[in-house]
């Protein structure tokens, strides 16, 4: 396994980081013992996880985890999406924020979160508050670092133009969803990570599935996001993705390589990306994931994978630029 600094943070992570989602639902308590063990095997040291991950479930099985190694590892967790229906259990509030760190603080059983997430943009909070509030958990020693997951570049640079005007702790991990088949984080989200050297941990490197070699023209597999999960079946429902698919599994075979390591280690390959985040059902498929690690493209193999799929336009839409 390789290392690398997180951004600006002066901590060192695994270039593989273990994404709990799956923990208490797919996943058992037993199933999700054998992903942690297999990763840690690996020399993983970094897990992100969420409260609403399995409304809540995730949070205490990983808790239970990480209890006799809890100082060898990065762990994140995520407040601001619903965590119930009260009128209040959701957003960027001082009140939700303070209140969902204590709770996840008590499910992962440890005193404090390395990275704690904003896991999406509050159009209904300033700002202000949640970049406050943050700064007071970091400053209680609850908090290491904060970071933001699901924001567009400009709501990223705008709270780090905040915090900086008020000297308050800034953003310094952004959690993008990012894969062959959606691209767009390389318009702005990424380039801006660069230039802040910010860590990005990126989610969904398989696609939902997508990218796994488990889809082709007649076939589907039985199990899997894209089966059951409503969101994730919209998320990848065009049929062009299903064409990459193919695609890009036969390009794996033709290289000698497991879909699934090809999928990850060419978001890995990208020079913005920190640590992709894996996720796995049991065992035997984060195996795949972690394979990745033992790929190192070759410029040529991994141009070969960009012309899969079209390459989103810059930002100035002056695609003509582009090979300048």
């Amino acid at each position: 396994m390789e290392y690398c600094f997180l951004g600006n943070t002066g901590i060192q992570v695994s270039k593989l980081c273990m994404g709990t989602m799956t923990f208490g639902r797919e996943a058992d308590e037993a199933e999700a013992k054998e992903i942690f063990n297999c990763c840690r095997d690996a020399g993983v040291n970094f897990f992100d996880c969420a409260n609403v991950y399995s409304q809540g479930r995730a949070e205490t099985i990983l808790g239970g985890l990480i209890a006799d190694c809890r100082n060898e590892l990065v762990i994140t967790t995520k407040f601001g999406s619903p965590t119930g229906t009260g009128l209040n259990d959701s957003s960027g509030s001082r009140r939700h924020l303070t209140a969902s760190l204590e709770a996840s603080l008590k499910r992962l059983n440890t005193d404090h979160v390395d990275i704690y997430f904003l896991h999406r943009f509050d159009e209904h909070t300033p700002l202000e508050e949640t970049l406050r509030a943050l700064d007071d958990m970091v400053a209680q020693g609850k908090v290491r670092y904060t970071g933001v997951s699901n924001f567009a570049a400009w709501q990223t640079a705008k709270a780090l133009g905040v915090s900086a005007l008020n000297g308050w702790t800034s953003f310094q991990c952004i959690q993008p969803m990012y894969n062959l088949v959606k691209r767009q984080a390389e318009v702005e989200i990424l380039p801006l990570a660069q230039s802040e050297n910010l860590g990005v941990i990126s989610y969904n490197p398989l696609g939902g599935g997508i990218l796994s070699g488990k889809y082709g023209k007649d076939r589907r597999a039985e199990q899997g996001r894209l089966t059951k999960d409503d969101m994730y079946q919209k998320r990848y429902a065009e049929q062009w993705i299903y064409d990459a698919a193919i695609k890009f599994a036969q390009l794996a075979a033709d290289s000698g390589h497991h879909p699934v390591s090809l999928a990850v280690a060419w978001v890995t390959h990208h020079p913005a990306v920190t640590a992709p985040i894996m996720g796995a059902r049991n065992a035997s498929q984060v195996k795949d994931s972690l394979g990745s690690a033992n790929i190192k493209l070759s410029s040529d193999l991994y141009d070969a994978i960009c012309r899969l799929t079209p390459a989103p336009p810059p930002a100035t839409d002056r695609s003509e630029t582009r090979f300048k």
